[in-house]
């Protein structure tokens, strides 16, 4: 009797562990350990004069992607791609101009999606008739990114806010040498990262996104043969997804693929393929929740990398052109005044 009630109490014992441990693997994604912020950023930084602007955003990203929901993803590219290159400031939405081609025309940025700068574009225009130009493009996009992973079933988190728009786009080199290429392998990502103080975790959960399309020596045989039905020569225009599993959802099968071997790049597959960072994908597979916390992190940690704040760079009035500058402003309405009898300059 005494040995049966010992039993019972252990079993009783071990269902409130797991309990305790289910809860708070659950709750660590609310209560959400964050990286410090930058100085500058704030959890509440639009709270007094753009109040409404989180829901301005995620209001009209909810009809967006009602339509289609493959845009959530370039949304989250275009934050990526953005962060990697000189930092999260909107330099990758500026249109190039005379003093040379932008961001948007490097090699590894061709593959982002047009629509996924009108979004933006459109979203700055909504959020400045309700707020005035008080909001810049780069919090627009980080945003954007934010509630394309959450409306697309991942983890909703807090954004620090207060970044300005840069005044300068990176050059063709810059881009293409600050951009993680999806035929790299782990160690060279790990190399990379490192240098924007990024680690391994951050590596493993900030992976993916591509959509150009690749075949790397370590993929499943049966699954690459699959793979040159859809794309049976270079030149062609067929495109397949990334998760084979669940495409348009944002949860963990991305791991589970790579476990599979089935990893579409050689930026992906190797994170299964190195001894550094198997361990983080193995346990990025397992277990979800894990995989949202780190994501989080990551994700808030990414998107304070070299930003603008304060009285540096600007707020655009157009994400894919900079403001006039004063100079400009000033010249021109001199001109004007000119042809109308007038002469004073303002």
């Amino acid at each position: 009797m005494a040995a049966s009630s010992r039993s019972s109490a252990f079993i009783i014992s071990c269902v409130l562990l797991l309990a305790a441990s289910s809860y708070l693997s659950s709750s660590l994604v609310e209560a959400q350990t964050t990286p410090p912020l930058v100085k500058g950023l704030s959890w509440s930084f639009y709270k007094s004069n753009c109040a409404n602007l989180e829901k301005i955003v995620r209001d009209q990203l909810q009809i967006v992607f009602k339509k289609d929901i493959v845009q959530a993803a370039g949304l989250l590219r275009l934050h990526f791609h953005d962060c990697f290159v000189q930092g999260c400031d909107g330099s990758v939405l500026l249109d190039g101009s005379a003093s040379g081609p932008g961001e948007k025309t490097a090699a590894p940025n061709l593959s982002l999606r047009a629509e996924a700068f009108k979004i933006i574009n459109d979203l700055r225009a909504r959020v400045h008739k309700a707020c005035g130009r008080v909001v810049s493009c780069s919090d627009i996009t980080a945003l954007a990114a934010r509630d394309a992973v959450y409306l697309s079933g991942g983890p909703d988190y807090k954004v620090p806010l207060g970044r300005k728009d840069g005044l300068n786009f990176a050059t063709t080199e810059a881009t293409e040498n600050n951009l993680p290429a999806f035929f790299s392998n782990a160690s060279v990502l790990i190399s990379d990262l490192k240098a924007k103080n990024l680690d391994i975790i951050d590596l493993v959960a900030l992976s993916g996104g591509h959509t150009i399309h690749w075949r790397n020596k370590t993929m499943d045989p049966k699954f690459a043969a699959n793979l040159k039905v859809t794309c049976p020569k270079t030149d062609t225009t067929n495109t397949t997804v990334l998760d084979i599993r669940t495409p348009n959802a944002f949860d963990n099968k991305y791991y589970t693929d790579l476990v599979n071997r089935q990893g579409l790049f050689t930026s992906d597959q190797d994170l299964f393929v190195n001894t550094q960072t198997r361990p983080i994908v193995n346990s990025c597979a397992a277990n979800q929740t894990l995989f949202f916390e780190k994501f989080v992190f990551s994700m808030i940690k990414m998107g304070q990398l070299s930003v603008l704040t304060g009285a540096q760079g600007e707020i655009r009035a157009n994400c894919s052109a900079r403001n006039p500058s004063k100079r400009s402003s000033s010249y021109l309405s001199s001109v004007v005044d000119e042809q109308n009898g007038e002469t004073e300059c303002f």
